[in-house]
């Protein structure tokens, strides 16, 4: 794509969960009309709406949303898909001369949908069998280990139970020699769809892990354990990805009898979301074309995204240092 070629522009607003991204991109597109395009992987699901801290129907009304209550629970999502359907609105709103939000918090497909899909190498099965087998001689934690030594970038990024991701990040690194994380950055910056202001929010962390409590507290008192079972009442099986999800595999695990208290549901579900931000903030922190704001200071991010708006497209390009 040459210099000359239009490309819609996009204001990303990015950060943990919990940081209210929801509140304040809606109180920002409110001040420009602007349209919202969900970027958070749960909000797609039908049904699903407690748990996922999904937009009210009141707020919805006010600014349009986009790509929430996309498939049901038992219907595959991925980021090749939330690229095209995103893309699609994209395409659209930009005719329209509209102003374009992408708020949430699942840091993979907002980098597909800004960079394109990173395909990498393709899959060598050898190597492959030979961590699957080490994996059952040995574990998950004795490969993660192996991955931490190895490329402390990818572990950082990856949850020590994914074994898939692991196993993936080690394939990568032996086949290319260097780290997924690295390739995903060169690969990233090779594709430049759109012009791009992205904001990351940030919070102290004390205060950060003070509202993802509450707001746990909160989705239970609004009856997310009854969410959870009339999900599985109506034939979801508690093996679906989304099921297995923050607050989801909790209330399943309380239903199905592994825990023992609804209250120790609700201390395992803060705890996880807890370390589930950090691990957001760690994946935001290597987007180096990021600005970071207070999520508190909406008067610096009005300017900012005034300045964005009205700029020339110098202003909208990303800075990579």
């Amino acid at each position: 794509m040459d210099s000359g070629t239009h490309k819609p522009r996009l204001i990303v607003i990015t950060g943990p969960t919990g940081v209210g991204k929801t509140e304040l991109a809606l109180a920002l597109a409110c001040d420009w009309q602007a349209e919202i395009i969900n970027a958070d992987s749960m909000q797609v699901y039908r049904y699903m709406d407690i748990g996922t801290a999904k937009p009210t129907p009141e707020m919805r009304r006010r600014i349009p949303h986009h790509l929430i209550d996309v498939v049901s629970p038992d219907e595959p999502f991925n980021a090749a898909r939330f690229v095209e359907l995103a893309g699609q609105i994209i395409e659209n709103l930009d005719r329209q001369g509209k102003p374009i939000f992408v708020v949430g918090g699942t840091g993979l497909y907002i980098r597909a949908l800004l960079g394109g899909l990173f395909q990498g190498p393709s899959a060598d099965e050898q190597r492959r069998t030979f961590y699957r087998d080490q994996m059952d001689r040995f574990g998950k934690a004795f490969l993660y280990e192996q991955l931490r030594r190895r490329d402390p970038q990818a572990a950082s990024l990856i949850r020590p139970g994914d074994a898939v991701r692991i196993i993936r990040a080690l394939e990568v690194l032996e086949l290319c020699g260097q780290s997924i994380v690295e390739k995903h950055r060169e690969h990233r910056f090779g594709i430049r769809r759109y012009e791009i202001l992205r904001i990351g929010l940030t919070m102290e962390r004390s205060l950060l892990c003070e509202r993802i409590d509450a707001r746990a507290q909160r989705m239970v008192d609004q009856g997310l354990l009854d969410e959870v079972r009339g999900l599985l009442a109506s034939g979801y099986s508690d093996d679906l990805k989304p099921m297995r999800s923050l607050g989801y595999r909790h209330m399943v695990r309380f239903v199905r009898g592994a825990l023992c208290s609804l209250d120790e549901a609700l201390g395992l579900m803060k705890r996880d979301t807890r370390r589930y931000a950090k691990r957001q903030m760690t994946w935001f922190g290597a987007e180096r074309d990021t600005e970071w704001f207070s999520s508190r200071d909406r008067d610096a991010l009005k300017r900012r995204i005034g300045t964005y708006l009205e700029g020339g497209a110098s202003a909208a390009l990303p800075k990579i240092a």
